[in-house]
């Protein structure tokens, strides 16, 4: 049986470009510096081909794979060990040829993991250009591109308003936090507004 398997990062959202017949598809929302094998449906899909229920994998290209060479190559051997023909459609490959390992295919996966490998460097080394430049321009925010959220705003949460008072009356912080529904983290950061 044929399957899909498609990964997005949680920057690209969509998964429109990758789908095919929406029939066996394994779709993971995750980057793709995660180890294929620790992804959710990659770990689906893995099962499934021990299981002998898939003998033929598709990718949109072979970077939905991951992003670090061996991890790729690591990947596709395991699957080609067990007579599983991944097909890469982007780059018009395929790792069998009538039920044997394509060599070309093994080389060009190498160099296009590789490729892959640079790209995700050649990422990071903007990411890490770009906070720089915000930093020197006091316009970096670690919080992820969120407002900062003043101390009234954090304390006037439902949750947190209730947390405060609680511990204003003189309630340990994890009976405050249990009793108030908010993590025990969030309990002490409101012990600490308090005092």
């Amino acid at each position: 049986m044929k399957a899909s398997y498609i990964r997005v990062s949680t920057l690209e959202q969509n998964i429109d470009r990758q789908t095919s017949d929406g029939k066996n598809e394994y779709i993971d929302k995750i980057s793709g510096s995660v180890p294929f094998a620790e992804r959710k449906q990659a770990m689906k899909l893995l099962k499934d081909i021990e299981s002998g229920l898939i003998n033929e994998v598709q990718v949109h290209s072979i970077d939905r794979l991951g992003r670090n060479t061996l991890d790729i190559m690591q990947t596709i051997q395991y699957l080609t060990n067990k007579g599983v023909n991944v097909i890469s459609k982007k780059e018009g490959l395929q790792t069998l040829i009538e039920g044997k390992e394509n060599p070309i295919a093994k080389l060009m996966i190498g160099i296009l993991g590789t490729l892959a490998e640079f790209e995700l460097s050649r990422i990071k080394e903007r990411q890490a250009e770009g906070i720089a430049k915000a930093k020197v321009r006091g316009s970096y925010n670690s919080n992820g591109g969120k407002p900062e959220e003043t101390k009234e705003e954090f304390l006037n949460k439902s949750k947190n308003k209730k947390c405060y008072n609680l511990i204003k009356q003189g309630n340990s912080l994890r009976n405050s936090a249990k009793l108030s529904e908010v993590s025990l983290g969030t309990a002490q950061k409101i012990s600490k507004l308090i005092y």
